[in-house]
């Protein structure tokens, strides 16, 4: 069992493209809110400023690709003058084709933007799994399968063809797999901000690793923090500290968000018994599994395949 894969199955990501992309000149700014979106963009030419409140400006290059949950309000701009216009302001006045900012021809700028879906119902992993900003240059030598994804970004969109946003939007969605299963380590240049704990730091490390994999190769099983540690070949307390201190929380209480989280991929797909989730995660009774989800997502299974039908 691959704790990777059951990842992103669970989060099924797909890619949206904001319009047809933006092309500047000269002096120009558009500003965002903050909508706690994943958006990702790239630079097909030129150069801009990311700007943030509290933050320090990051300078963009040709090639770049930055993925940006949107917990702040951000400004593209060309430099920290420019009086930015409103990005929800000026899409819904274009309505379609590309969006045109700044005046005059000097410094003309190219970019694609977009942002990434994930199931409704288990989207809450991925705040995880990534800082809130990661910029890969696309010339890194350090990430050769990223860049040649973002190359065939740019030539793409520089050149479109038949079901060219098709081809980049399954572009874009590889290359967010590529940077989630990269180590935290190899992502270049990101900014200050942190990078999270989570599933994707325990999977590097070799004691916690050992134990993800089996708690999801036999998620049903009676796991306890000394059998963990047994298979892991270490002491309780050596593992729980260690575990704690890669994941973010102590090993029973992965357990139970994992069988959670694929509780609720069961109940937002339609599985029509709850006795049958309850025993495919480890809950002797339909009763102990609705108890149990209750405290942990805040409603009761019947109550949240409602919500998820509605919302679906």
């Amino acid at each position: 069992m691959d704790p990777f894969l059951d990842l992103i199955r669970l989060l099924r990501p797909r890619a949206a493209l904001l319009g047809r992309g933006m092309d500047a000149a000269g002096d120009w700014g558009l500003s965002f809110p903050a909508l706690g979106d994943l958006l990702f963009f790239w630079l097909e030419e030129g150069d801009c400023l990311l700007i943030r409140s509290g933050r320090a400006s990051l300078s963009l290059r040709k090639g770049d690709f930055v993925l940006l949950r949107t917990m702040l309000p951000f400004t593209l701009a060309s430099s920290q003058e420019v009086a930015p216009l409103d990005s929800v302001a000026a899409v819904a006045a274009k309505r379609e084709g590309r969006l045109k900012l700044g005046s005059g021809q000097e410094r003309p700028t190219s970019l694609h933007m977009g942002k990434f879906l994930f199931s409704t119902a288990n989207k809450d992993l991925l705040t995880e799994l990534l800082p809130h900003l990661v910029r890969i240059p696309s010339r890194s030598p350090k990430l050769h399968r990223l860049h040649n994804l973002l190359t065939l970004m740019e030539s793409e969109g520089r050149d479109p063809g038949p079901a060219s946003e098709f081809i980049i939007l399954r572009l874009v969605e590889l290359a967010l797999v590529e940077i989630l299963r990269m180590p935290a380590s190899g992502l270049p240049e990101q900014t200050a901000d942190p990078p999270s704990s989570g599933l994707l730091a325990g999977l590097g490390d070799p004691v916690v690793g050992k134990a993800i994999r089996s708690i999801h190769a036999d998620v049903a099983r009676e796991w306890t923090v000394d059998a963990l540690a047994r298979l892991c070949g270490v002491s309780r307390s050596a593992f729980a500290t260690r575990f704690r201190a890669v994941v973010g929380i102590g090993p029973i209480s992965y357990l139970l968000r994992w069988r959670m989280a694929l509780a609720k991929e069961a109940l937002r797909s339609g599985t029509p018994r709850i006795e049958e989730i309850a025993f495919s995660i480890g809950y002797k009774s339909a009763s102990a599994f609705s108890t149990a989800f209750t405290r942990a997502v805040g409603c009761p299974p019947s109550r949240f395949t409602e919500s998820s039908s509605r919302s679906g």
